[in-house]
């Protein structure tokens, strides 16, 4: 089985399209881990994440908020940022385990603040800078994580 998935991807069109195949081949609940520099397509792969199931609105980053929900048709969608968190305590007080559910897919930017709070991702995705493109890399750490990978 596949445990590592690497793509390249040319502008941000190509970035919401993966998001959107990402989605597709999620077929149970995922917790993904979204690793980059600021300005690495983060929020655009969510945007077609949860537009490929279904969402008809905007999606925004909640750098702010550190969370923002999406009640989609199949599934609950969190995206979150935390980019801003002072302290991984505070996750703690929001309640962040009553996010990640058999009903749930959660996207975590910044995830290294949340250390030692967050559960372990199925899948750790990084987007890199490649010249004017990116590059996309997949790694499963799960079960579940392998399922989605080699269904892309």
């Amino acid at each position: 089985m596949l445990n590592v998935f690497k793509e390249k991807l040319a502008d941000a069109e190509q970035t919401v399209a993966f998001g959107g195949r990402l989605s597709a081949a999620c077929d149970e609940p995922v917790c993904i881990y979204l690793h980059g520099d600021l300005g690495a397509g983060k929020t655009t792969l969510t945007r077609g994440f949860i537009q490929g199931l279904g969402h008809q609105g905007n999606v925004k980053s909640p750098t702010y908020t550190l969370v923002e929900p999406y009640e989609l048709a199949d599934w609950q969608v969190y995206h979150f940022d935390l980019y801003r968190l002072g302290d991984p305590e505070e996750l703690e007080f929001m309640g962040i385990r009553d996010y990640f559910t058999d009903s749930s897919h959660c996207l975590v930017e910044w995830p290294e603040r949340g250390e030692g709070i967050l559960p372990e991702p199925d899948i750790d995705l990084t987007l890199s800078y490649l010249g004017l493109q990116r590059t996309i890399e997949l790694r499963a750490n799960t079960d579940i994580g392998l399922r989605v990978l080699n269904k892309l």
